[in-house]
């Protein structure tokens, strides 16, 4: 199942994050993936990102998810202020 939110300041759109979920084995149950997320740059730091982010973790525990997970190489010092802690590389092929 899919999850979005978008954030808007006078009907513009300022942000969005998108998300899914899925059932693994490691977790032994489903956990929630976070495809997706950006706000335009002239709106960071002003608590949108962390909104989006508590949009998803809220939509997650809704679906029982074990845990939230996303891939990135940017914005580590803001998923840090999140709790969320590093786990694994990221690897891929492009085809």
């Amino acid at each position: 199942m899919k999850n979005y939110e978008i954030a808007e300041d006078d009907g513009k759109i300022v942000g969005y994050c998108l998300g899914f979920d899925h059932y693994t084995f490691y977790a032994n149950g489903r956990v929630s993936w976070v495809e997706e997320i950006m706000v335009e740059e002239s709106y960071r730091n002003k608590g949108i990102g962390a909104k989006l982010m508590n949009s998803v973790e809220e939509w997650s525990e809704t679906r029982e998810s074990k845990l939230v997970a996303l891939a990135t190489r940017r914005a580590v010092p803001f998923y840090k202020a999140l709790d969320y802690v590093e786990s694994a590389s990221y690897f891929r092929k492009l085809l």
